[in-house]
């Protein structure tokens, strides 16, 4: 249910664009490995797909093996417009584009700028749908109101960041995880704009505030139509050789379960089945300890990338983080 003037249920995750030199592993990882229908654009672009959705992941050629951008996706112009002032009253800089770059995400026009932590963000309205069925292993993918999956984000000011998505989309905390992880302790948040459990989460180290990874994002989820699709995928993955961050497994807040195999630009991508809905009405937060109710055992976790985890922490602390929109 939504409340007059409100943006909850009215926005969801749209599209994600990546910078990449490896393009031709990322088509063999999305088509042969999680299983997503795969446009070969030109040399220097990737589309995958999922649904109707013309991009749902656009991998552009480029050096950052990085998230570069995230798509919002508003359910009509007054929403958008509603956004847009809100963006203005927080005085961040927003710019409409049009053209090639719209075109490369496949929408007519969007409106981008800088999120939370730097991340650039772009609002849109209308995307343009596919005029040839999907080709994939899958059987399918769950989209829909809820949008095309989330996002889990690492970050040194954590407050800052739902802050910022609870005044512009008027996000909602659905729960959070405690949880200790190789000496760290973790406190996660989990944000929803809709139906979907969550949208957005953000993962923050508790007392010292550090991040760990070179990536903007932690992983990004797309939700598979059946269990098959996500025991399938984590088997292709595997017998593909993709490093797989963690195995199946059950969370506890969402309840879903799925995997997480490493992209081939560093950050996860998490492939699960039956999340639950929340029930606007009887939700009620609460704090679950532990990330997994069982399994999501690591796989990768090697002495070197332990090392290599401390060190970017470490690196961290010297560079303050982008605080989007503070009035």
């Amino acid at each position: 249910m939504t409340s007059s003037g409100s943006l909850f249920g009215r926005a969801c995750l749209g599209y994600l664009l990546v910078e990449s030199q490896r393009l031709d592993e990322w088509q063999r990882f999305a088509a042969d490995g999680l299983g997503t229908h795969v446009d070969r654009l030109s040399a220097d672009v990737l589309a995958l797909r999922i649904d109707a959705h013309e991009r749902r992941v656009v991998v552009a050629r480029g050096p950052a093996e990085d998230v570069a951008a995230l798509g919002w996706q508003l359910d009509d112009q007054t929403c958008l417009e509603r956004a847009l002032e809100r963006l203005r009253r927080l005085q961040v800089d927003v710019t409409e584009v049009s053209g090639e770059r719209a075109a490369l995400r496949g929408v007519e026009r969007y409106w981008a700028f800088g999120g939370p932590k730097g991340l650039a963000s772009e609002f849109f309205v209308a995307p343009r749908l596919a005029s040839h069925a999907l080709q994939m292993r899958a059987s399918g993918f769950v989209t829909g109101a809820g949008g095309m999956g989330h996002v889990a984000i690492p970050t040194r000011e954590p407050e800052a960041m739902l802050r910022f998505w609870q005044t512009v989309l008027d996000a909602r905390v659905s729960d959070r995880i405690e949880e200790h992880l190789d000496g760290i302790h973790l406190d996660l948040t989990f944000l929803r704009v809709n139906e979907r459990h969550h949208t957005l989460a953000t993962a923050a180290t508790r007392g010292r505030r550090m991040n760990p990874l070179r990536t903007q994002i932690h992983h990004l989820n797309f939700e598979a139509a059946s269990l098959d699709d996500v025991t399938g995928g984590y088997l292709r993955c595997r017998k593909l050789g993709y490093s797989m961050a963690n195995g199946i497994g059950q969370h506890p807040n969402d309840r879903e379960l799925s995997f997480y195999v490493v992209s081939p630009s560093g950050f996860e991508v998490e492939l699960g089945w039956n999340p639950i809905r929340v029930d606007e009405q009887h939700w009620q937060p609460t704090v679950h300890q532990g990330i997994s109710l069982w399994g999501h055992h690591p796989e990768n976790l090697t002495a070197r990338a332990r090392v290599g985890r401390l060190v970017r922490a470490l690196g961290s602390l010297t560079r303050p983080e982008y605080i989007a929109g503070v009035e």
